[in-house]
């Protein structure tokens, strides 16, 4: 067995003990790629949908303009960050601006890339 699987085999062991004192927690794991997830009894869908999407937006900050699709990425994120900000109250006129202009920018990227693609460029 690997270290991490003998470390995620330690966690759960540990898990246990804390629910047995009613405290309860979720685990995900995806041991391929060495990813452990704890979630406390105070989560829900869309505390998790930002914990997600602040890595997606980690990756589009950290990519930058390295990679042709990075603008697609950040662009999408920061729609997506506004929408769940604003999930339980209402899109103020800013937000609004904000998300018409990521719209366009999406957009003008997708030119962009599918005229990059095309054979006649």
């Amino acid at each position: 067995m690997m270290a991490f699987e003998n470390f995620y085999n330690d966690l759960l062991d540990l898990a246990k003990k804390y629910e047995n004192q009613n405290i309860p927690l979720k685990i995900e794991q995806d041991l391929e790629n060495n990813i452990i997830k704890i979630f406390g009894e105070k989560i829900n869908s869309l505390t998790r949908a930002k914990n997600g999407l602040n890595d997606v937006t980690e990756l589009a900050y950290a990519t930058a303009e390295h990679h042709p699709y990075w603008n697609i990425l950040y662009n999408s994120s920061e729609i997506a960050n506004s929408v769940l900000d604003k999930w339980k109250s209402t899109l103020s006129e800013d937000d609004l601006s904000d998300i018409d202009w990521a719209l366009k920018e999406l957009e003008q990227t997708l030119e962009k890339i599918k005229n990059q693609q095309s054979p006649n460029s």
